[in-house]
């Protein structure tokens, strides 16, 4: 199970004004939390930041490996931005968020996953559009997974995302997403999935209670990596005991541990 700390993007206020006021320290003690409550990677986003995005990346990107020796998930629309944070990347694999099947796009990343030898989070969409069903995001996952491959790139490498959209705006956002995993799963055993929960709840009440049980239902259906909140106690709670619970984790030694240092009670 990989983890991807989501603190660190410019859209979330607090980040948005630590960026503004040059607060470093702040910076620093968010990645170092989410790295202590169990991320496995620190996404870096500062996508807001249009005038001034590779400037603040490189800012945002050395901050965070002062604080923590963890690797990254570079995360941006722009690809000066995306090479500027892979050049600075120090700790582990790299991670891009992301490629997609839209001409340009593809051909803007890849050189980058090649280059750094970086994994990647590939997203189910082409120049068609934003999907709507399983089916059109299975056509898009068979030809991001030809093409990725046959460019060089391990199938351990590839982190499919599914595009999670709001169930407030579909009874069947939720239910297109969980067979669309089920299916990357069985026909592609050797790639991963990934996906950011928040996005199944926009619109609606009671918004932690929606992700949570969205993370159970992909978890399920084979998704094996997740976009968060790392200091969501409940959330990384949850995390643990499914994978128990799916046979994910012998002897329930992470359940165990993580329940002795007291961090999910």
């Amino acid at each position: 199970m990989l983890i991807i700390g989501e603190l660190i993007n410019t859209s979330r206020k607090a980040i948005r004004e630590a960026v503004e006021n040059k607060d470093g320290e702040y910076i620093k003690q968010i990645a170092k939390a989410q790295f202590e409550a169990g991320a496995n990677y620190i996404d870096v986003n500062c996508g807001t930041r249009v005038y001034d995005e590779v400037e603040i990346m490189e800012w945002l990107v050395n901050l965070v490996q002062e604080a923590v020796e963890a690797p990254l998930c570079i995360d941006s629309p722009n690809p000066l931005a995306i090479e500027k944070g892979l050049s600075l990347a120090k700790y582990g694999q790299p991670m891009i968020n992301s490629i997609t099947a839209e001409k340009e796009r593809y051909e803007q990343i890849l050189p980058l996953v090649q280059k750094y030898k970086a994994k990647v989070v590939a997203l189910c969409m082409d120049d068609t559009g934003m999907p709507e069903t399983a089916d059109d995001r299975m056509r898009v996952v068979r030809t991001l997974h030809q093409n990725l491959t046959a460019a060089g790139v391990p199938e351990d490498d590839i982190y499919f995302d599914p595009l999670v959209k709001p169930v407030s705006t579909g009874d069947n956002a939720g239910l297109e997403v969980l067979e669309t995993v089920d299916l990357i799963t069985k026909q592609y055993p050797n790639v991963h999935k990934v996906c950011g929960l928040s996005n199944i709840s926009y619109g609606l009440p009671n918004r932690k209670v929606l992700n949570q049980l969205f993370m159970v239902q992909t978890m399920t259906m084979g998704m094996d990596s997740y976009i968060l909140d790392p200091l969501d106690k409940t959330m990384m709670g949850f995390v643990y005991g499914s994978q128990a619970l799916l046979g994910k984790d012998p002897y329930c030694m992470n359940y165990l541990t993580v329940h002795r240092n007291g961090l999910y009670a």
